[in-house]
């Protein structure tokens, strides 16, 4: 999957970025190149969606349709999902959400979105922490250009996210269009976390704990973009709750 996001609707850590990126002789790719070479890679069995200069979503339709580390890109209401993996709980997610039995787990995704989106407050990392599985997902809501995303944390989903040349925020579980779009500015998305446009990163895990950059540095020497540790000694003094307000995350201070 590929997801690539205008800096203006989301805002990833500022050590995402790496000075390196235009040092070398391989600079970062603007967006339109990055879904261009992601696109070829798969020329048969791709989709992709465009939200004029806010987003775009793209999408490899699974060779087998029931394999375990499933991909699905479903949208709902103008909030779209694109999901990697699979739910060990999602009947009895289904079922507390009052869904169908026949509810996918990026249906479900959008399903919780909306939730907390319209009847918080109610914290989101509670919401996340609940889902059972390998998986990761990408929820866009185009109505109000917000940004979703989240990493279980057994590590049997890999995501990475990075910067592109026009500073646009790119998220994939293909490591080398990563790579080839981003230069040295990209890193592993962190296990265990969740990542909202407004909201920034935070553990699910650790809700309370502050999530560190670490620096990185790659097989050249160069500084990468930095990985993302929670940080065990540092506690936040705020929990993020879910309003009905333009800003889907409310900092609830205690």
């Amino acid at each position: 999957m590929l997801a690539i996001f205008h800096k203006a609707f989301a805002h990833p850590p500022e050590e995402l970025h790496s000075p390196a990126s235009y040092k070398g002789s391989k600079k970062p790719k603007l967006p339109e190149e990055t879904l261009r070479e992601f696109l070829s890679r798969h020329p048969d069995n791709t989709c992709s969606m465009s939200f004029g200069e806010a987003a775009v979503l793209a999408y490899v339709r699974p060779e087998r349709p029931f394999s375990i580390h499933q991909r699905l890109f479903c949208g709902h209401d103008d909030i779209y999902c694109l999901f990697l993996g699979s739910l060990n709980n999602l009947n009895l997610l289904n079922k507390q959400y009052g869904l169908t039995k026949v509810t996918s787990e990026a249906m479900f995704v959008i399903e919780a979105y909306k939730t907390l989106r319209d009847r918080g407050p109610y914290p989101a990392d509670q919401v996340v922490k609940d889902l059972d599985g390998s998986f990761a997902f990408v929820v866009y809501d185009s109505k109000v250009g917000s940004v979703f995303a989240a990493l279980g944390s057994d590590g049997g989903v890999k995501l990475y996210w990075g910067i592109a040349a026009d500073g646009s925020v790119v998220i994939s579980d293909d490591l080398e269009v990563i790579k080839e779009g981003c230069s040295k500015s990209f890193a592993p998305f962190p296990s265990g976390c969740m990542f909202h446009s407004e909201g920034g990163l935070m553990s699910f895990e650790h809700p309370m704990n502050k999530v560190k950059a670490m620096p990185r540095i790659d097989s050249e020497g160069a500084m990468c973009g930095a990985n993302f540790k929670v940080d065990k000694y540092t506690r936040i003094n705020s929990i993020p709750r879910v309003g009905s307000e333009t800003n889907w995350m409310d900092w609830d201070h205690h």
